[in-house]
């Protein structure tokens, strides 16, 4: 039993904490009134201690100045590209000259010298969900093989082991996440042993969140103790590079650039030593691969001259005449679709990421579900903000667009069904891996009632059809799936 002098001990122990709460609470009430945003505390003394406390920590890591910036940036007049003068970029195409080719082959060398010196790190970003395609979980722990079921988190594993062996090193791969994803994503690595990886190869680093505005540019809540947050788009894992030490982190290792590229395209290839080869002779800062649209009205980012600057232009900024412009031998003028895969050096990483990200923030305009003043649901419209990895091409000055094969490299999994689904990645895939087999002179397992020869090819065996070729002979692991070779 406690006495009087323990109870009187525990009395004044928690008069101190609620009082310190309370301080707490008055101060950041102050700081968030100077601001204009002082609505979002309106509920705080309503909330039970522990969700109060929460909720505080949340109001303590927001960026008030950020906050501002979004503001001004949200009440600006829309951007347009009515008066801008576009051009197409300098490709590196994929149907070559006679010089081309020898620029190629020099470039491939310097690329395996890159990789087996270890200046190459790997960077994924990865922080979206599943549920789009039905699925609870990550979308890096979406199972997407055609033959194996694996998923693309451990595709993507696989290719860095085939790097690891292939060049004699222990590539570090950078992960990021999202607020939403992250414990379930490290979970997944830590439940599949990293697929094999040491652990310290592996670095996860969370996407930051911004808070969406209502149109005056009023912080919104989705509940009496929660405040609206967004992710703040693909361009944040540069910042998160920055903020979690991960830049640090690559710089001691000797990485000297970043190979980038987005979870949802099982055909990526991060360790590709042409595209590392040709960003390196060229001394670019920022580097990209493109592959040729299928038509004009196909809604990807192209990249082109914008002002005179490199850009990744989106489907709606581009005049009509542009899009269906057609050169000498009928081929679209503006056909370099983005696919995300990018180069980018460590040193530019540094300065866009100095004193804060240093890339423009966009407004996506959107209805949303949040709490009205009474603390009712209610539907607004408001804006959430985002920052785009490619419009670093705007600044980095030095730049190569490498064209590759769309069937070879690009497949991703976007929808639940038709175009861009996991249907058509593994069919993509396996119509690429049924090539190389048939090349080399192996059966193919019988086709599907779609004409497609179920194959998968481990990238431990071969990243591409040379390799696979010069790894002759090979008999592949039957199995009522199909065939499967690694």
């Amino acid at each position: 039993m406690r006495g009087p002098l323990a109870r009187t001990r525990g009395a004044r122990r928690l008069a101190g904490e609620v009082l310190v709460m309370s301080d707490r609470l008055e101060e950041l009430r102050a700081r968030y009134e100077r601001e204009g945003q002082g609505h979002v505390l309106a509920f705080a003394g309503q909330m039970e201690a522990r969700k109060r406390e929460r909720f505080l920590d949340r109001l303590e890591a927001i960026d008030l100045r950020l906050v501002r910036t979004l503001r001004e940036v949200s009440r600006r007049p829309g951007t347009t590209t009515g008066s801008a003068e576009f051009a197409p970029p300098a490709v590196f195409p994929l149907a070559r000259s006679a010089a081309q080719e020898v620029r190629a082959k020099e470039a491939r060398r310097r690329g395996e010298e890159l990789l087996r010196a270890g200046g190459v790190a790997f960077l994924l970003v990865a922080g979206g969900q599943a549920s789009r395609l039905g699925f609870e979980g990550p979308k890096g722990a979406f199972p997407v093989g055609p033959v194996t079921g694996r998923s693309l988190f451990e595709l993507f594993a696989r290719r860095v082991h085939a790097a690891d062996a292939r060049y004699g090193r222990s590539f570090a791969w950078y992960i990021l996440t999202s607020e939403a994803n992250d414990e379930e994503t490290r979970a997944f690595f830590a439940e599949h042993a990293h697929f094999g990886l040491g652990p310290e190869q592996v670095f996860f680093m969370r996407q930051g969140m911004v808070p969406a505005l209502d149109r005056e540019g009023r912080i919104l809540l989705a509940a009496r103790d929660e405040v609206f947050m967004a992710p703040s788009g693909h361009g944040g894992v540069l910042a998160a590079l920055a903020s979690s030490n991960a830049l640090e982190d690559a710089r001691s290792r000797g990485v000297r650039s970043f190979s980038y590229f987005q979870v949802d395209n099982p055909l990526a290839r991060p360790a590709d030593p042409l595209f590392l080869g040709l960003h390196a002779l060229e001394n670019a800062r920022m580097s990209s691969k493109v592959v040729e649209k299928r038509s004009p009205a196909e809604k990807v980012g192209v990249l082109g001259n914008v002002d005179g600057k490199l850009s990744c232009i989106e489907y709606s900024d581009l005049p009509a005449a542009l899009r269906e412009a057609r050169g000498p031998h009928g081929e679209l003028v503006y056909r370099a679709g983005n696919i995300a895969m990018h180069v980018l050096d460590v040193d530019f990483v540094h300065e866009l990421t100095r004193g804060g990200l240093q890339l423009p923030w966009h407004v996506a305009k959107k209805k949303m579900s949040v709490i009205d003043a009474h603390g009712k649901p209610v539907e607004v419209e408001g804006n959430k903000f985002e920052t785009f990895v490619f419009d670093a091409l705007q600044v980095a000055g030095r730049s190569v667009t490498l064209e590759v094969d769309r069937g070879a490299e690009f497949s991703p999994v976007k929808n639940k069904s038709g175009e861009d689904s996991p249907a058509t990645a593994r069919a993509d895939m396996c119509r690429l891996f049924a090539r190389w087999a048939s090349g080399a002179g192996l059966p193919l397992p019988p086709a599907d009632e779609s004409g497609v020869h179920p194959v998968e090819i481990d990238p431990v065996v071969a990243e591409d059809e040379r390799e696979f070729e010069a790894r002759q002979p090979l008999a592949p692991k039957i199995s009522p799936r199909g065939h499967l070779y690694g």
